[in-house]
């Protein structure tokens, strides 16, 4: 681990302050998400940003707090962009196709930032748990939901929820750790119809 500056993190002020830190964090997703937590240095972080290795230290105590930060942030977009994909879906099934469209399309675009939350498990494992956590029951409310107005079939809505985000981030590690170029649109209509018909003949 590197050694924290004396100064506490805090929130820029100015527009110029959000797009310094902004570029600080787009250069540790780069950087952790390319070498690892291990090998990656607050150094290569700034040299990638383009700042002074001191501008670091305003924004962020350490190197821990940026790579969980990042973690944070993941969970973020990812919510964010899921739900807007999904807001103007009418009915769940659709909706969970439109959602893991969203969630391969996110990842496809942040490679590294997938890695960095697959590595927070170690690294960092509240926020990891945090992560799945904030995910897990948000879909569980979704299908709660969606069972209670007849829309599904009643079940466990919590399991359901971990079934279903089990599908998506094995998909996503397929992309990712193993390099598979399948189309997301193939992707998703495959795990969809098995979503939706199972294994039953």
């Amino acid at each position: 681990m590197e050694g924290e500056a004396g100064a506490a993190s805090k929130e820029p002020k100015t527009a110029r302050g959000e797009a310094t830190r902004r570029a600080i964090l787009d250069a540790a997703e780069k950087v952790i998400g390319r070498l690892g937590y291990s090998e990656a240095s607050i150094g290569s972080i700034t040299r990638e940003a383009g700042v002074a290795q001191g501008t670091f230290y305003i924004y962020f105590k350490s190197k821990d707090e940026i790579f969980s930060e990042l973690v944070r942030e993941m969970g973020r977009s990812l919510r964010h962009r899921i739900s807007d994909a999904t807001a103007d879906i009418p009915g769940r099934l659709n909706a969970e196709r439109e959602g893991l469209r969203a969630f391969l399309a996110f990842v496809a675009e942040h490679p590294e930032l997938y890695r960095i939350v697959q590595e927070a498990q170690f690294v960092d494992p509240e926020a990891y748990r945090a992560y799945f956590r904030a995910f897990a029951e948000g879909y569980r409310q979704g299908l709660a939901a969606a069972a209670a107005s007849g829309e599904i079939r009643p079940g466990d809505a919590e399991i359901r929820a971990w079934i279903l985000m089990g599908i998506a981030r094995s998909l996503g590690e397929r992309a990712v750790v193993f390099g598979h170029q399948t189309p997301v649109d193939e992707l998703v209509e495959t795990a969809h119809d098995l979503i939706v018909n199972g294994l039953k003949r």
